[in-house]
């Protein structure tokens, strides 16, 4: 049985890994820590547990108790706690925050997407977990990097809920603004895509075009839906022009080995892959361009489900293990 540690368990993230590891077979959580919450039942502050756990959040961190660590805390928060607290060298980590995501000497975290960094995550002590938008972005584009074909600027837009943005309040994330209402937030300048160039340079070697991306607010409570505009060179089927044909062959064998990242021929919606793991992608072939289509939930796949894969690779149990959660019917 695995040992859990959680930290900053009052937030949408820690509600949602408290979610799975309750139902997870392999899992025993020992202490969700939230010092402003110490003392409540876990069920005060996530409501939807009420009836699955009689856990309260602890003030304490008996981290020498654990087998593992979840790091929910917002951007910039793990490192500063890394700092000034010692978790012992046999207790792995894996952290939900951008601080550790990027590579750079001394930064031993493994960057934990399973589709293209499998092997190293099972043998990695500390890991860095994926950015919802780079999970969704990268999954979308990763096949064409790995066959050398983004050769132009490419163009994404990409569509997120209300949890993205983290439970405080704040203006753009109260209903009365957020009910019927859509905007723009951090055009060509989101922090994700450092993480994504990272991941897409290292498949095609060497990345010279720019990711223009404009995220979007939406009037949803979860997931992610992102279409990707990516320009070819030459005759429609040759190498570096492939054919529709040619490109669904490359991203169904390129996630192939992957058990919740699918390739769907026809167009895709939210709502298959809300509460679940899943991410879907689709492509559409127009003359020298394709729209790629992905679709992900960003507390799930972006954010704690794939933490729990990561954990599962990381102690080698089955990758899918707590985590064959079904989407809604209609």
């Amino acid at each position: 049985m695995i040992k859990v540690g959680i930290l900053g368990a009052a937030g949408y993230t820690g509600g949602e890994l408290i979610r799975l590891l309750l139902n997870h077979p392999e899992c025993e959580i020992v202490f969700a820590h939230s010092g402003s919450n110490s003392g409540k039942k876990i069920y005060d502050v996530h409501g939807g547990l009420l009836g699955d756990t009689e856990l309260s959040f602890s003030s304490d961190t008996p981290f020498e108790a654990v087998d593992v660590v979840f790091f929910c805390f917002g951007h910039g928060k793990s490192a500063e706690f890394l700092q000034s607290h010692a978790i012992p060298e046999r207790v792995k980590i894996i952290d939900l925050a951008q601080d550790f995501r990027l590579s750079s000497p001394g930064n031993d975290f493994i960057y934990g997407l399973p589709e293209i960094h499998r092997s190293q995550i099972k043998r990695c002590k500390h890991l860095a977990n994926p950015g919802c938008f780079a999970t969704c972005i990268q999954l979308g584009l990763l096949p064409l990097a790995s066959s050398k074909l983004l050769m132009h600027d490419v163009s994404v837009n990409a569509l997120t809920g209300s949890t993205g943005a983290g439970q405080s309040p704040t203006p753009s994330t109260h209903f009365s603004w957020r009910n019927g209402n859509i905007s723009t937030y951090k055009v060509f300048n989101h922090q994700h895509l450092h993480e994504i160039r990272q991941s897409l340079q290292e498949l095609q070697g060497s990345l010279d075009c720019s990711i223009d991306f404009i995220p979007y607010r939406g009037d949803f409570a979860r997931g992610i839906f992102c279409t990707s505009v990516v320009r070819f060179d030459g005759e429609e089927g040759c190498a570096t022009n492939p054919s529709q044909g040619a490109l669904e062959e490359l991203y169904t064998d390129f996630y192939k080995d992957s058990p919740f990242t699918h390739y769907v021929n026809k167009s895709l919606d939210l709502k298959q892959v809300v509460n679940t793991n899943k991410a879907l992608i689709h492509v559409d072939k127009f003359g020298n361009k394709a729209v790629v289509t992905s679709v992900i939930d960003n507390l799930l796949k972006g954010a704690v489900g794939q933490a729990v894969e990561n954990m599962n690779l990381m102690f080698g149990l089955e990758e899918t293990t707590g985590l064959k959660l079904k989407a809604a019917a209609f």
